[in-house]
């Protein structure tokens, strides 16, 4: 591959194509993510050096030198990172190296202010060097091993990778400024442009000119940030520092700045996104906190660190009471990180519920992105499950807005003994299911529970403040002992009996047998002629669909119940004619184009579609 010319990854084409065409509303913002890049290299390598030292033996100092050649036109940043080998250069500087190419593609819209954000996500940052140069080299060299290489592109489809001189370890990247951005080549833009995103970069970045003698100028703090006392931290510097620990381009919506001492001494400096990150569902659920020990860079893959309900995070955790050559197997249980988890999550619901109480509607807005993701610690977390539920926030039948269980509760009608719940895949689908109809005619709240992890985190917590959680759709509703929206029970009014209705019940068990456990009368309708229920002691009928789609329900499938509603004008008729001679076939095909209804309405395939055609036609001929 040496000495060829390579294309890029078609994603990165186009990646190129959104950004040399000004994605970003402020160019400068490619000085920040080159040094970024830089500091990140550097503690890459001091993680490394921790048990193989003879790599920084040569240099252990760290440091990123941004270089300005006016008569040349080019600004180099240069570092002594742990720099890169040929393939890393086309993995990392080719291709969109980490994972959800695909769905990054997906998610570009075209319209810049959005897929700033998500080019953002995806860490891809280093391409902002065409914004402002039509050449760029980047020349580097592996810690440990000998061999140099250069790779070259003018960003407009293709690059080169060539055998290059080098005689220490580490990075150069030299962009070739445009006429138009020489700005970029002035000492002061250069230098306000760099204490104001690299500020809290903890190791120098130095401004040198060229062809000027000295050691140049260290324009940043180059003190970690996190150890910092927060009175001398403004809100601007924290939003730098979220910018580059999170490679995310929006504000953050909370940030969360301790230290701990006492027993075990360590410092968090975490973020909560304004923004969703596009891998948020990502089945790995992997968390993107990067652990320190001492100030020295482990890893940002530590799992043990926070629980993947707390995925969003984005941060700093950094550890006193770790040993410096901690390895990926001393973290698994360790007794100091499972200390420092515990204290991180019990600190972030805490702060949770703050703003709970405060900032109801700012809130509501972090409950939009992050609600269904932190809700899997309801069942997850056997410590805390239960302070998340009392914090989370639901959509029932009463109202657009989100409540809480304890405004639910609040609500309840006297005669009312349970909290009310169906479970399903869409909020709107759940809105119109036939089941809620008589909880609507008494007046009943009921929960519409969409988020996948519903229908589990119930198997956890079978009740709230006293009052058990009943599924709507399972087991009798016992709708006919509560009062009516017009304070009457169903004992007060006169109801019209449904001659017959008995009758062609045993008609309809006789038809379905073996398709259903039983068919009966139903208080739960209103307005629909059926719906499918489970038995008291069976599973949740959404819960057991979860289940199988994920493969993790074994054994027969459970028959549901068939209700019928007695005042439906549908089931009225065919009452009448349950007891006419010759209706036995007749009745047959309504109670298996009913059961077919029903199962179109959970959202359910058809056993037979063709038989279902035949039965439909037949009957439309029959009526006409």
């Amino acid at each position: 591959m040496t000495g060829n010319t390579h294309e890029f990854q078609a994603e990165v084409a186009k990646l190129l194509h959104i950004v040399t065409h000004s994605l970003y509303s402020e160019k400068e913002i490619f000085l920040r993510e080159l040094v970024s890049n830089s500091s990140d290299a550097c503690d890459r390598l001091r993680y490394a050096a921790l048990t193989a030292p003879e790599l920084t033996k040569d240099d252990p100092d760290f440091r990123v030198v941004v270089l300005l050649d006016k008569e040349a036109g080019t600004l180099t940043i240069d570092d002594n990172g742990i720099g890169m080998t040929e393939q890393e250069m086309i993995e990392n500087l080719g291709t969109i190296a980490r994972s959800g190419t695909s769905n990054f593609m997906s998610e570009l819209t075209g319209d810049a202010a959005k897929d700033l954000s998500i080019i953002g996500q995806f860490g891809v940052g280093f391409y902002s060097s065409f914004m402002v140069a039509d050449k760029v080299t980047v020349t580097s060299r592996k810690a440990g091993e000998g061999d140099a290489f250069t790779w070259s592109s003018d960003g407009q489809g293709a690059f080169t990778i060539d055998p290059a001189e080098r005689d220490a370890r580490g990075t150069t990247i030299v962009l070739h400024l445009k006429d138009e951005a020489e700005e970029y080549l002035d000492d002061f833009r250069v230098r306000s442009v760099i204490k104001t995103y690299a500020d809290h970069i903890a190791l120098p970045v130095i401004l040198k000119k060229a062809g000027e003698e000295g050691d140049g100028d260290t324009i940043n703090t180059a003190s970690a940030l996190w150890t910092r006392p927060k009175s001398e931290i403004t809100e601007e510097q924290y939003t730098e520092f979220y910018h580059h620990v999170g490679q995310a381009f929006d504000t953050p919506w909370m940030t969360l700045h301790s230290r701990v001492e006492g027993v075990i001494e360590y410092s968090l400096l975490l973020f909560i996104p304004e923004q969703p990150p596009f891998d948020l569902f990502n089945t790995e659920r992997r968390s993107s906190l990067k652990l320190y020990v001492k100030r020295v860079f482990i890893t940002d893959e530590c799992e043990e660190l926070v629980p993947a309900y707390l995925r969003f995070l984005k941060g700093v955790v950094d550890s006193e009471d770790l040993p410096l050559n901690v390895s990926r197997e001393m973290l698994q249980n360790n007794p100091v990180l499972m200390k420092i988890k515990s204290g991180l999550v019990k600190k972030v619901i805490g702060e949770l519920e703050k703003r709970a109480r405060k900032d109801t509607d700012g809130f509501a807005k972090f409950w939009d992105n992050f609600g269904a993701v932190l809700k899997e610690g309801i069942y997850e977390d056997a410590d805390n499950g239960e302070r998340i539920l009392k914090l989370s926030l639901f959509n029932t039948t009463a109202d657009e807005k989100r409540s809480t269980l304890a405004d639910y509760v609040a609500r309840m009608k006297e005669d009312q003994e349970a909290i009310y719940y169906i479970t399903g895949d869409d909020l709107e689908a759940l809105r119109q299911s036939p089941q809620l109809e008589g909880f609507r005619a008494k007046g009943i709240e009921v929960l519409l529970l969409s988020d996948p992890v519903d229908s589990f985190w119930l198997s956890r917590h079978d009740a709230f403040d006293g009052k058990p959680f009943k599924s709507v759709t399972r087991g009798s509703a016992e709708l006919d002992k509560m009062k009516d929206v017009d304070g009457k029970d169903e004992t007060d009014k006169d109801k019209e009996e449904t001659p017959n209705l008995s009758l062609l019940i045993a008609s309809f068990k006789q038809s379905l047998e073996g398709k259903v456990k039983d068919v009966r009368s139903s208080s739960r309708l209103t307005d629909s002629p059926v719906c499918l229920v489970a038995d008291e002691g069976d599973m949740d009928i959404h819960l057991e669909k979860v289940l199988k789609a994920h493969k993790q329900f074994q054994g027969e499938a459970s028959q549901r119940i068939l209700e019928i509603n007695p005042d439906h004008p549908l089931i009225r008729k065919l009452a009448d004619k349950a007891d006419q001679e010759g209706s036995a076939g007749r009745m047959g095909d309504a109670a298996l184009l009913l059961l077919d209804q029903a199962h179109i309405v959970e959202g359910e395939p058809i056993a037979d579609p063709v038989s279902f055609s035949k039965r439909m036609a037949d009957f439309m001929t029959a009526s006409l």
